[in-house]
């Protein structure tokens, strides 16, 4: 069942809003678009990087049709992070407070680009996190990584990003696995910041990373690998992403069920 409804967040604010509820869900994915360094306006009608996500949205949903698995997004009081007050993380926390409130604590993947890379890592510790999935994120080198303990972990970066750095993402990754957290990451080459460079590359790869980490088909081996390896290791966190041809989604496929081990 599709559904545009949203639910109640901090302080009145409506933070979730869903795009698929299925009648009994059993997993769910929350995607989170980018925005600016500072900026206390609310996001308009027309949100570039809102629309940058929708094709996220779709390639997630054929994904993983058929599998019991709830799509929403986040919408932001704010424009900006703004320095400690981290408005989009704290939007990310009402979401997935009120997803836990209405579908209890299912397995639940964040996937968030740019400022909602950042505000997807800052709030992966939430109960209902078992994965996040940053793409181009924003990764200042004082921001915190213990929350990750115990989750998996991909980032993909273009190596052509002039806007966030992908060496920043490399040193997050080390950083987060470090701290316990399950860690893979790709460089997307010949891509830049807004993902428009191997668009389809970008899409296939999150939707079927989001249906890997949900058990819904197999995660690649040098992801399997990397998500395997601990501590100061720092294999697995620079793989070059491969062009990735249209295939059938994962539910067409025998796969695992949600929620059970690789």
């Amino acid at each position: 069942m599709n559904t545009q409804v949203c639910r109640g967040g901090a302080e009145g604010h409506q933070a979730l809003v869903w795009r698929v509820v299925p009648e009994q869900p059993s997993a769910a994915v929350l995607v989170l678009h980018g925005g600016q360094e500072h900026g206390l306006a609310r996001p308009g009608r027309l949100n570039l990087p809102g629309l940058r996500m929708q094709g996220f949205v779709r390639a997630v949903r054929r994904e993983t049709a058929g599998a019991g698995v709830a799509i929403g997004v986040v919408r932001y009081r704010h424009r900006g992070w703004n320095g400690d007050r981290a408005d989009a993380a704290r939007d990310t926390v009402a979401a997935l407070n009120d997803l836990a409130e209405e579908l209890g604590h299912v397995p639940t993947v964040l996937v968030g680009h740019s400022m909602g890379g950042r505000a997807a890592l800052r709030s992966g510790g939430h109960p209902s996190v078992t994965g996040v999935v940053a793409l181009a994120p924003w990764c200042p080198a004082n921001d915190p990584c213990e929350q990750l303990d115990g989750r998996d972990v991909l980032m993909l970066h273009g190596d052509r990003d002039r806007v966030t750095a992908p060496a920043d993402t490399r040193l997050f990754a080390a950083r987060a696995r470090a701290a316990g957290a399950q860690v893979c990451g790709y460089t997307v080459t010949d891509s830049g910041h807004t993902l428009l460079r191997r668009a389809g590359d970008w899409h296939r790869a999150t939707a079927r990373l989001t249906a890997g980490l949900l058990g819904l088909r197999p995660l690649p081996d040098e992801v399997a690998a990397a998500l395997a390896l601990r501590g100061a290791d720092t294999a697995g966190l620079d793989l070059p992403l491969p062009s990735l041809p249209r295939t059938r989604p994962a539910t067409d496929r025998p796969a695992h069920p949600v929620g059970t081990e690789r």
